[in-house]
């Protein structure tokens, strides 16, 4: 009995593992192209608004392909439909790095978005279905890890790789990971069983609109939509921001402040002991409030340090809230948890569309400070809404 106990720790371990890999590879594809937005500036020889659609292109076909493949798991399984995502990414993403043309590396982008879509609202049920309730907020707590991660892990890769080998090879190497990542997942990952009846276009459509009718999940949705805006929306700031006066620091440099926000991040895998503590609605906000205070103080300061450390802290605060909002999502979204799913990456990523955009039109139109007080203010929209979020916490230990 106590083999067959540890044999059942042992597989839980390594189906988590595999599950935060995947999340941190796949998502950090959304990321890649963040710090290459100059270096696509320069190499095509076009303004920063245009080279910041190679990220935008991404982010929303990304976020279209979620409300295609949650559903898809339904009929066809969330281990087929990974496998289908990873192989797809693994033969499209090195073309990226072989073309000549803006316009194709915005296409090749979107096409790579929509297919990276299959994994994050398929896992998210895959998790549901496969752990019972006291080990899923450990799991969940990784895979937001593995999310949260990506934000940091895909720009730092991205760059480092771009700096010594070329914005070609970043391509390249990530199809590599893909590959790889595809032949992990068919060999250890168990396959799911579990089918449900598809109802057809009309009735997904329908029950879509429904979700929109509670409450709890409008609210939950609202806050969504400001996380990767601002998150990826700061990023882009960033670098723009230390390269300039009075910092003028070197890619290299920002680079390594880029990487500083692993340790915020370290906060995601304690998800579950904070929300036990304190409870998912109580995180909530006081991850909105942290990260929304941490974007102010750094458009008012001067100081190289305070800046590092108020990234951090907003990283931290972000790192916290995806749990909690997944978590919330999971819950509320009952029976029709896939889609509610496939709604909430739907929606997260139509703001990651939005970030680079907005941040690049306010730098345009003001100053660093306005435009780290502007999504300060889009984050904090989130803290009056939790307070009308009604959840009775429940345990997750």
């Amino acid at each position: 009995m106590a083999g067959e106990v540890a044999s059942i720790k042992k597989k839980d371990k390594l189906v988590t593992s595999i599950l935060f890999w995947c999340a941190l590879i796949v998502v950090s594809s959304v990321y890649t192209t963040t710090p290459l937005i100059d270096v696509f500036s320069d190499y095509f020889s076009t303004t920063r608004t245009h080279a910041a659609w190679t990220s935008s292109s991404f982010s929303l076909f990304y976020a279209i392909g979620f409300l295609f493949f949650g559903p898809l798991s339904d009929r066809f399984g969330r281990k087929n439909i990974i496998l289908t995502g990873l192989l797809a990414l693994g033969i499209l993403t090195p073309l990226i790095g072989m073309t000549d043309q803006l316009e194709w590396v915005v296409a090749l982008r979107g096409i790579q978005g929509f297919f990276a879509a299959t994994f994050a609202p398929t896992a998210l049920a895959y998790a549901f279905e496969m752990f019972p309730k006291q080990k899923l907020v450990t799991v969940i707590g990784f895979l937001s890890f593995g999310y949260v991660t990506a934000g940091i892990f895909g720009q730092v890769l991205a760059g480092g790789i771009s700096n010594y080998l070329g914005w070609q090879s970043v391509f390249v190497v990530f199809g590599l990971f893909y590959l790889i990542t595809f032949a992990v997942v068919l060999l250890f990952l168990p396959r799911d069983y579990k089918r449900f009846k598809y109802s057809g276009l009309k009735r997904y459509l329908y029950q879509i609109t429904t979700l929109f009718k509670y409450r709890n999940l409008v609210l939950c949705y609202l806050i969504t939509i400001t996380l990767l805006l601002t998150f990826v929306g700061m990023y882009t700031v960033l670098g723009n921001y230390l390269g300039n006066e009075p910092f003028q620091l070197t890619e290299t440099e920002i680079l390594y402040i880029r990487a500083f926000g692993f340790i915020g991040m370290l906060l995601s895998p304690l998800a579950g002991r904070l929300v036990n503590t304190f409870g998912l609605i109580a995180m909530l906000k006081f991850g909105l409030s942290l990260s929304s205070i941490c974007l102010v103080l750094m458009g008012l300061s001067s100081s190289l340090l305070l800046i590092i450390i108020t990234s951090i802290l907003f990283v931290g605060g972000i790192s916290l809230l995806f749990p909690v909002i997944m978590l919330l999502i999971g819950e509320f979204g009952g029976e029709q948890r896939a889609l509610a799913s496939s709604l909430y990456a739907f929606i997260l990523f139509i703001g990651a569309t939005a970030g680079p955009l907005i941040a690049v039109i306010l730098m345009s139109l003001g100053n660093y400070m306005i435009t780290f007080t502007v999504l300060s203010f889009l984050l904090a929209i989130g803290i009056p809404a939790s307070f009308f979020i009604k959840y009775e916490n429940a345990s997750y230990s």
